[in-house]
């Protein structure tokens, strides 16, 4: 007899994800702006416990604000656990990190409301702090509940406002008492949009996600001499500016130069005084290297080292550089891998396997059980930014992909 295979209600999904983007929304766009432990942020996290509160699920907030969300169970058994991040960045969208957690709660909704019985139970997380856009590292909360950072020092980091990430979590309410490190998953699965152009531009439905490319962040602190634009002779400068354009330029030969899957981006270059008749007295900067092969990874954090040194020498400058955030990279478990691909084959999906060139919890939580990720496409590839969107139609379709394989999972067991 045929597999009857549940489906999600594509049209409650969507309106919830339009509803949680409402909360931070930029005017004038689709987009929004709920940067980690702002009161955005909590009134978005409110808006996503009701709901979890109104399924009637066991949930639990963590010391770094991390909030898990089990559905009833009589075994006691660990959890098949989805999720993923209700933060953005300054100038986000409506689906990077939310439609994994919304559609988390829908795959449990759908569980409950059909009476599915399963030999464990399932779970819906979100994490504190993905993004990383107000507190360094990203991936923070996923971070400090696998056990890869002291909850005593993630709480001690604090933004450029000198705002803790302690006294944020007690301002907005949401430092809780569960255990950290959390409690391994069974498996956890992440449904994400890729944030890239792949799939859209080879036609394709679903990416199976084989891994996450390593991450390396650096600040770069460049400071020479601030003086009259006007009346200092060129010989006599000493402009940090000069050599941050230097080193983003040397970014962009780097990466070309590399080749293979290496991407490098500055981000941030902030001068000061930011004053157009005045060299700037220092500059802060922002290098954001990627590749899926840590070798070569660190060959390119080791040529971007020597280069700022020598530029910075040309110059007469001073550098301080400090790492915000390194990662090596992950690989997911094959099994989980090779699940994916084979929903999206029973859903006559196309698909394809492939890496992710943006971090994700789930990264994270491939050091502590299987796991692995679902892509669904971007439309023109376009993310961290307010015109980011993913067709209703596959956003159903991952949420289906997402359901089956967690399904699944929950009878399956891991020698």
């Amino acid at each position: 007899m045929p597999r009857t295979i549940p489906r999600v209600d594509g049209d409650r999904l969507l309106r919830r994800l339009l509803e949680l983007g409402r909360i931070g929304a930029i005017e004038g766009t689709t987009g929004c702006c709920r940067l980690a432990l702002t009161d955005a942020d909590r009134d978005g996290r409110d808006l996503v416990r009701a709901r979890m509160d109104e399924l009637g699920l066991d949930v639990e907030v963590d010391g770094i604000g991390n909030v898990v969300a089990t559905m009833p169970h009589p075994s006691g058994r660990a959890p098949v656990m989805t999720g993923s991040h209700i933060d953005t960045v300054a100038t986000g969208g409506r689906y990077d990190g939310n439609l994994g957690v919304l559609a988390g709660l829908e795959v449990i909704e759908t569980v409950m409301t059909e009476g599915i019985e399963l030999a464990r139970p399932l779970a819906v997380a979100w994490f504190t702090d993905e993004e990383g856009a107000r507190f360094a590292p990203d991936m923070l909360g996923s971070l400090v509940y696998v056990g890869g950072m002291p909850i005593e020092e993630a709480l001690q980091i604090t933004d450029r406002d000198g705002a803790s990430v302690g006294a944020e979590l007690d301002r907005i309410g949401y430092r809780g008492t569960a255990p950290i490190p959390g409690r391994a998953p069974h498996a956890f699965v992440e449904l994400h949009i890729e944030q890239g152009p792949v799939l859209e531009d080879a036609g394709l439905r679903i990416g199976a996600v084989e891994g996450v490319q390593g991450i390396s962040w650096t600040e770069l602190t460049l400071t020479g001499r601030s003086c009259h634009a006007g009346t200092t002779p060129m010989r006599l400068r000493r402009d940090p500016g000069v050599v941050a354009s230097r080193v983003n330029l040397f970014v962009r030969e780097l990466t070309g130069r590399l080749g293979g899957t290496q991407v490098g981006t500055c981000g941030v270059i902030a001068p000061t005084p930011n004053l157009v008749n005045v060299v700037p007295s220092t500059v802060t900067m922002t290098v954001d290297l990627r590749n899926t092969d840590d070798a070569v990874l660190t060959d390119a954090e080791d040529e971007l080292a020597e280069f700022v040194a020598r530029a910075a020498a040309d110059e007469g400058v001073e550098v301080a550089a400090r790492s915000l955030a390194r990662f090596a990279p992950v690989e997911f478990d094959r099994r989980v891998v090779d699940l994916v691909a084979t929903v999206a084959d029973d859903h006559g999906l196309d698909h394809r396997r492939m890496p992710s060139g943006a971090g994700h919890d789930a990264q994270m939580f491939a050091r502590i059980c299987p796991t692995a990720m679902i892509f669904t496409p971007s439309v023109d590839g376009i993310s961290h930014n307010v015109d980011e969107l993913t067709h209703p139609a596959d956003l159903e379709a991952g949420a289906n992909v997402l359901l089956d394989v967690m399904l699944r999972l929950a009878e399956t067991e891991f020698a």
